[in-house]
């Protein structure tokens, strides 16, 4: 069974909608692109290797438009090279309409989500959910995800769709890696979804030393 792991790019109040530039969600959000000031070599670094042996991306809607209409532009560019890796792997897109599938590789999901995404984890080794905040949700919800690769950035904005905005159910995560701190202030953290749910305790008891 393969790995599904999150990418997602939030502030510090888990704002994670159009970090990328205004095209991508320009609807009554006035912050899109909010994550180009703050990129630096380091965090670069960290997103090219987040993306090492992915063979299958899945993606939302607007997600997978937004990359078709670009990726393909770029292949054989040198400072591009993930444009090789994203216009080579499949595609597999989450999507209620009935989205042009022309970027090579493409594959609509059925109407039964989770039960696609299972079958796509069985299917690859190392699948890849970038961006796509409304899929993002359900794998949450679901826990249909095996590792959440978040990049909280220092700003706050205050509006905007969350990372965990009615998705989350009660789980517990395990830290994966020392978190990883970028000239620019940002934090990138691995987190592994582990077994059982969070419990609860008395900071007041006699065995915490309070």
């Amino acid at each position: 069974m393969g790995i599904i792991q999150i990418e997602l790019f939030a502030t510090l109040d888990l704002v994670a909608q159009a970090p990328g530039g205004p095209e991508e969600d320009p609807e009554g959000f006035p912050f899109g692109g909010w994550q180009a000031p703050l990129l630096d070599d380091v965090t670069g670094t960290q997103i090219d290797a987040a993306y090492r042996g992915t063979d299958a991306l899945l993606l939302g809607r607007r997600t997978y438009d937004i990359f078709a209409a670009y990726w393909p532009q770029h292949e054989g560019d040198q400072d591009f090279e993930i444009a090789e890796l994203f216009n080579r792997v499949p595609k597999y897109v989450a999507s209620r309409g009935t989205p042009d599938l022309a970027w090579a590789g493409s594959t609509q999901l059925g109407p039964d989500l989770p039960a696609a995404v299972r079958e796509i984890r069985d299917r690859h080794e190392n699948i890849k959910v970038v961006g796509s905040l409304d899929l993002v949700q359900t794998l949450l919800r679901e826990k249909l995800f095996d590792r959440l690769d978040l990049w909280v950035h220092p700003i706050l904005l205050g509006v905007g769709k969350k990372v965990f905005d009615g998705g989350a159910v009660p789980s517990n995560l395990t830290l994966l890696e020392p978190p990883a701190t970028s000239p620019n202030g940002t934090v990138h953290l691995l987190y592994g979804l582990a077994e059982g749910t969070p419990g609860t305790g008395d900071m007041g008891a006699p065995d915490r030393g309070v």
